[in-house]
């Protein structure tokens, strides 16, 4: 359903790999001259660059991560962190408003660049989402002499696997430092695998003696 002329609002919570196809399908000539644009993409800079380049320069753009879904929202939004970047915003009052929304319900409220914030969550969510899925590729499974670490695994397991794989590539695809983090997981494991195949070669050395 697309927006009608009357919306002072415009809230976008498409995928992110569909992102640009939605943007560019809508009847922007329809709206409000000064509409205000709001994203709540897992990206950041990705939607930022879209909005800037399909929108009209007279409608502002607010760029906003809640960090919170269904399943971690789901007793309140109470000091969970809504991060955003007013990235062209003239109506300080209407923006304002929008806010107000998630600082009403307790979010914690926090202004950062799409920059950084995509740098920190190619080391945190994108990070913590590729090691649920190789847990996964693994298919590791809740046994009856579980440790508290193994369960935290398979609570990680199973939170990444809730969400679509488009989510997941779209983390990867449209979030330039993701590639970096990726690299240095892979590398991180090839040292501590090193690491514990000389250890074995040493102990084995001491067997032989």
């Amino acid at each position: 359903m697309f927006p009608s002329s009357d919306n002072d609002v415009i809230l976008i919570c498409t995928s992110i790999l569909s992102l640009s196809e939605v943007l560019n399908s809508m009847p922007l000539r329809r709206l409000k001259r000064h509409t205000l644009f709001v994203d709540v993409l897992s990206v950041k800079e990705h939607p930022r660059n879209v909005l800037l380049q399909v929108l009209p320069e007279n409608m502002d753009v607010l760029c906003t991560h809640p960090m919170f879904g269904p399943e971690s929202g789901k007793n309140g939004w109470k000091d969970l962190p809504l991060v955003y970047e007013k990235v062209r915003v003239r109506n300080e009052t209407r923006c304002s408003s929008f806010l107000h929304i998630f600082e009403s319900e307790g979010c914690r409220m926090v202004e950062m660049s799409c920059e950084e914030h995509d740098k920190v969550a190619a080391r945190s969510q994108f990070l913590s989402h590729s090691i649920g899925r190789i847990l996964a590729e693994m298919g590791i499974e809740s046994t009856s002499m579980n440790t508290k670490s193994f369960e935290t695994l398979v609570k990680l397991k199973e939170s990444a696997t809730n969400d679509s794989f488009d989510l997941f590539s779209g983390l990867f695809i449209h979030n330039r430092f993701a590639q970096q983090e990726l690299m240095n997981l892979e590398q991180s494991f090839e040292k501590v695998k090193q690491r514990l195949l000389k250890k074995m070669s040493e102990q084995q050395s001491l067997s032989s003696v």
